[in-house]
Protein backbone atom coordinates (compact mmCIF):
# COMPACT_ATOMS: atom_id res chain seq x y z
CA UNK A 1 0.00 0.00 0.00
CA UNK A 2 1.56 3.59 -0.69
CA UNK A 3 -1.14 6.19 0.08
CA UNK A 4 -3.25 5.81 3.40
CA UNK A 5 -6.21 8.06 3.83
CA UNK A 6 -6.58 7.65 8.09
CA UNK A 7 -9.77 8.84 9.81
CA UNK A 8 -10.00 9.86 13.62
CA UNK A 9 -10.82 6.03 14.86
CA UNK A 10 -7.68 4.37 13.73
CA UNK A 11 -5.43 7.35 14.49
CA UNK A 12 -7.26 6.83 18.33
CA UNK A 13 -6.93 4.00 19.29
CA UNK A 14 -3.18 3.23 17.52
CA UNK A 15 -2.21 6.02 19.55
CA UNK A 16 -3.86 4.97 22.59
CA UNK A 17 -2.73 0.76 22.89
CA UNK A 18 0.57 2.00 21.94
CA UNK A 19 0.88 0.75 18.39
CA UNK A 20 0.34 4.00 16.04
CA UNK A 21 4.09 3.60 14.65
CA UNK A 22 2.61 0.51 12.77
CA UNK A 23 1.72 2.72 10.20
CA UNK A 24 4.44 4.02 8.86
CA UNK A 25 6.23 0.37 8.88
CA UNK A 26 2.98 -0.93 7.16
CA UNK A 27 2.28 1.93 4.14
CA UNK A 28 4.06 4.01 2.84
CA UNK A 29 2.54 7.64 3.19
CA UNK A 30 -0.25 8.34 5.32
CA UNK A 31 -2.22 11.71 5.38
CA UNK A 32 -4.55 13.10 8.06
CA UNK A 33 -7.25 15.20 6.58
CA UNK A 34 -7.27 18.59 8.55
CA UNK A 35 -10.85 17.55 9.72
CA UNK A 36 -9.31 14.45 11.65
CA UNK A 37 -6.08 16.70 13.00
CA UNK A 38 -9.13 18.86 14.57
CA UNK A 39 -10.93 16.12 15.83
CA UNK A 40 -7.55 14.65 17.20
CA UNK A 41 -6.79 18.00 19.18
CA UNK A 42 -10.80 18.02 20.74
CA UNK A 43 -9.86 18.63 24.61
CA UNK A 44 -12.48 15.91 24.69
CA UNK A 45 -9.99 13.62 22.92
CA UNK A 46 -7.82 11.10 25.47
CA UNK A 47 -4.48 13.37 26.56
CA UNK A 48 -2.11 11.31 25.02
CA UNK A 49 -3.64 11.68 21.76
CA UNK A 50 -3.92 15.05 21.73
CA UNK A 51 -0.08 14.76 23.13
CA UNK A 52 0.74 13.00 20.12
CA UNK A 53 -1.06 14.66 17.06
CA UNK A 54 0.08 18.07 18.63
CA UNK A 55 4.03 17.42 17.79
CA UNK A 56 3.28 14.93 14.85
CA UNK A 57 5.20 12.73 13.22
CA UNK A 58 7.91 13.10 10.25
CA UNK A 59 5.84 10.26 8.27
CA UNK A 60 2.30 12.01 8.80
CA UNK A 61 1.23 14.45 6.34
CA UNK A 62 -1.62 16.61 7.59
CA UNK A 63 -3.64 18.18 4.12
CA UNK A 64 -7.36 19.99 3.97
CA UNK A 65 -9.37 18.04 0.78
CA UNK A 66 -9.99 21.22 -1.61
CA UNK A 67 -13.42 20.61 -1.72
CA UNK A 68 -16.27 18.37 -0.04
CA UNK A 69 -19.58 18.55 0.70
CA UNK A 70 -21.07 17.15 4.08
CA UNK A 71 -22.51 13.97 4.28
CA UNK A 72 -25.78 13.35 6.47
CA UNK A 73 -25.19 11.14 8.86
CA UNK A 74 -21.04 11.28 8.72
CA UNK A 75 -19.14 13.34 11.16
CA UNK A 76 -16.38 16.02 9.26
CA UNK A 77 -13.54 13.87 9.93
CA UNK A 78 -15.34 11.14 8.25
CA UNK A 79 -17.06 13.17 5.06
CA UNK A 80 -13.50 15.02 4.66
CA UNK A 81 -11.32 11.33 4.93
CA UNK A 82 -13.40 9.94 1.99
CA UNK A 83 -13.03 13.60 -0.01
CA UNK A 84 -9.29 13.44 0.37
CA UNK A 85 -9.42 9.67 -0.34
CA UNK A 86 -11.14 10.13 -3.71
CA UNK A 87 -8.84 13.57 -4.48
CA UNK A 88 -5.59 11.82 -4.21
CA UNK A 89 -7.08 8.10 -5.49
CA UNK A 90 -5.66 7.00 -2.36
CA UNK A 91 -4.51 2.83 -2.24
CA UNK A 92 -6.40 3.08 1.50
CA UNK A 93 -8.68 4.35 3.61
CA UNK A 94 -8.49 3.80 7.22
CA UNK A 95 -11.68 4.28 8.94
CA UNK A 96 -14.05 2.12 12.05
CA UNK A 97 -17.38 4.19 11.48
CA UNK A 98 -19.61 1.85 9.75
CA UNK A 99 -21.63 4.70 8.27
CA UNK A 100 -18.55 6.09 6.78
CA UNK A 101 -16.96 2.77 5.72
CA UNK A 102 -20.20 1.90 3.62
CA UNK A 103 -20.25 5.50 2.65
CA UNK A 104 -16.30 5.07 1.49
CA UNK A 105 -16.85 1.53 -0.27
CA UNK A 106 -19.91 3.28 -2.53
CA UNK A 107 -17.43 5.72 -4.27
CA UNK A 108 -15.43 2.30 -4.71
CA UNK A 109 -12.33 3.34 -2.02
CA UNK A 110 -10.89 0.43 -0.42
CA UNK A 111 -11.14 0.91 3.11
CA UNK A 112 -10.11 -1.01 6.80
CA UNK A 113 -10.42 -0.13 10.32
CA UNK A 114 -7.73 -0.46 13.40
CA UNK A 115 -8.52 -4.49 13.31
CA UNK A 116 -7.83 -5.17 9.87
CA UNK A 117 -4.55 -2.17 11.01
CA UNK A 118 -3.67 -4.64 14.05
CA UNK A 119 -4.51 -8.29 11.69
CA UNK A 120 -2.22 -6.89 8.68
CA UNK A 121 0.68 -6.11 11.45
CA UNK A 122 0.03 -9.57 13.27
CA UNK A 123 0.18 -11.48 9.70
CA UNK A 124 3.39 -9.84 9.15
CA UNK A 125 4.88 -10.47 12.88
CA UNK A 126 5.34 -7.13 13.53
CA UNK A 127 2.60 -7.38 16.91
CA UNK A 128 1.34 -9.95 18.87
CA UNK A 129 -2.33 -9.47 18.20
CA UNK A 130 -4.04 -11.33 21.49
CA UNK A 131 -1.97 -8.64 23.23
CA UNK A 132 -3.16 -5.65 21.12
CA UNK A 133 -6.42 -6.86 20.91
CA UNK A 134 -6.60 -7.19 24.82
CA UNK A 135 -5.43 -3.64 24.96
CA UNK A 136 -7.94 -2.61 22.47
CA UNK A 137 -10.44 -3.69 24.71
CA UNK A 138 -9.62 -1.80 27.74
CA UNK A 139 -10.52 1.34 25.64
CA UNK A 140 -13.90 2.74 24.07
CA UNK A 141 -13.78 0.89 21.29
CA UNK A 142 -15.94 -1.87 20.64
CA UNK A 143 -16.39 -4.61 17.88
CA UNK A 144 -17.66 -8.40 18.18
CA UNK A 145 -15.02 -10.47 19.66
CA UNK A 146 -16.27 -13.15 16.61
CA UNK A 147 -14.67 -10.23 14.19
CA UNK A 148 -11.28 -9.88 16.40
CA UNK A 149 -11.13 -14.06 16.54
CA UNK A 150 -11.35 -13.85 12.69
CA UNK A 151 -8.11 -11.99 12.49
CA UNK A 152 -6.58 -14.51 15.18
CA UNK A 153 -7.24 -17.50 12.83
CA UNK A 154 -6.12 -15.48 9.93
CA UNK A 155 -2.48 -14.69 11.74
CA UNK A 156 -2.20 -18.30 12.97
CA UNK A 157 -3.28 -19.47 9.70
CA UNK A 158 -0.42 -17.35 7.79
CA UNK A 159 2.12 -18.59 10.47
CA UNK A 160 1.44 -21.66 10.17
CA UNK A 161 2.27 -21.03 6.19
CA UNK A 162 5.58 -19.79 6.64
Amino acid sequence: MKLVIADTGPINYLVLIGHVELLPILFEKVTLPSAVNDELSNPETPSVVRRWIAAPPQWLEIRHAREFKTVSGLGLGETEAIALALELRADLLLMDDRRGVKEARSYGIEVTGTLGVLGLAGKRGLVNLVEAFERIKNTSFRYPQTVMDEFLNEESDARREE
